[in-house]
């Protein structure tokens, strides 16, 4: 999963009311009256505070916590702590527990209207079944196409670092790119970049939505992608749409709901896709074991990697989700790795769980929408990370 700036953005910051950094404006803006964002604070707690810690699978959890440490090691503050996790037996749960709690100092993410929960979702890897031949029924899942622009923002503008731009040429004016509805039209150049041909829509929809997955084609081998790149449109809620047209209820617009609405509805399947203006491009990954791969550039580990806001929790670091299982009051306390992120998780308590693989993960995942807790294990000694605080 990537960030991406929409032109709607960048239009506002490049506006008279927007001024580049280190310039001063004297503009009267609407936007002046919109609340702050939020920004987080990190409150220091013992672990006895931690609900349930150390949480359920904990040696489980231990490989993810390993392959963070292979981007982790060589930065300031985490040398010291991943040489000794290296060292560590992985089997033995009170080894482990001992190694967290001596070298890492818990901070409950609280944000700075002082809330201490927040949206918790989840995602997966689903599993297609698709072909290398189109046909009307199916689904082109595409690869980049050559006039799909990416402008890094952070090259002019050094306080928009990490911030992305996308859109294509228009004579010599770069204009936005082209939504769902065009793509879906044929204005986009993707003659020849479907890497394969989804049997079911709604699936490849949901496929774009998870940022990875794989493919089982006719002869019985599977195709595995993953996102290479987007449009640059915001994403929009299909489930949300339904709801506003009143085709189903709030607490029916899970991903079981919306597909089971399109089944019984395909005249309309396509109004529905093109409420969403967002489109994913994949690239074809090797089929190699182990999970996705997320924006840390590492495998993601089931049921113990989390995408999450990069702005106030740092990648690779250690976090302690405390909230409940999917449509069930059943506590789920689990130590995770942040270790992805995605558009749609956006501010300080905001997580989404990496279920895993196949239909059984995709039925955790498209019921998950819970109220939870995040605590950053930050190694004892080292400074706060540079966030939005």
């Amino acid at each position: 999963m990537r960030h991406f700036l929409t032109f709607a953005l960048f239009l506002l910051l490049l506006a008279g009311c927007a001024t580049p950094p280190g310039k001063s404006s004297s503009c009267n803006c609407s936007d002046n009256t919109k609340p702050a964002p939020l920004t987080a604070r990190y409150n220091a707690t013992s672990w006895s505070a931690l609900p349930n810690w150390p949480g359920d699978n904990l040696r489980d959890s231990w490989p993810a916590w390993l392959k963070s440490c292979n981007k982790l090691a060589n930065k300031a503050g985490w040398k010291e702590v991943c040489s000794e996790a290296r060292a560590l037996p992985t089997n033995d749960d009170a080894t482990i527990r001992t190694f967290f709690e001596s070298r890492f100092q818990p901070y409950q993410i609280t944000t700075s209207e002082g809330a201490e929960s927040g949206l918790i979702t989840g995602y997966y890897e689903p599993l297609l079944k698709g072909s290398k031949e189109a046909s009307p029924t199916r689904a082109p899942i595409y690869g980049v196409p050559d006039d799909l622009l990416l402008i890094d923002l952070g090259d002019n503008f050094p306080a928009m670092k990490g911030q992305r731009l996308r859109g294509r040429l228009n004579g010599r004016k770069v204009v936005p790119y082209w939504s769902r509805a065009d793509i879906e039209a044929g204005k986009a150049p993707t003659a020849g970049l479907a890497l394969v041909w989804a049997d079911n829509p709604i699936e490849a929809f949901f496929l774009q939505i998870q940022g990875s997955g794989r493919v089982q084609l006719e002869d019985g081998s599977l195709m595995r992608v993953g996102y290479a790149d987007q449009n640059g449109h915001p994403y929009k809620s299909i489930g949300k749409w339904l709801i506003d047209q009143g085709q189903l209820k709030p607490g029916e617009a899970s991903m079981q709901g919306i597909q089971a609405w399109a089944r019984a509805n395909p005249a309309r399947l396509k109004t529905l896709l093109d409420s969403n203006p967002s489109y994913v491009f994949f690239r074809q990954l090797p089929n190699a074991e182990g999970g996705p791969i997320g924006a840390l550039n590492v495998p993601l580990t089931d049921g113990a990697s989390a995408a999450v806001d990069p702005k106030f929790v740092p990648l690779g670091s250690p976090i302690y989700l405390a909230t409940s299982w999917p449509n069930e009051e059943k506590p789920l306390n689990r130590l995770m790795h942040a270790q992805d992120t995605g558009g749609a998780i956006r501010g300080p308590i905001r997580a989404d769980f990496f279920w895993g693989y196949g239909n059984e993960a995709g039925q955790f995942a498209g019921r998950m929408k819970q109220q939870g807790k995040i605590w950053l294990l930050w190694p004892k000694g080292a400074p706060l990370p540079n966030t939005q605080s």
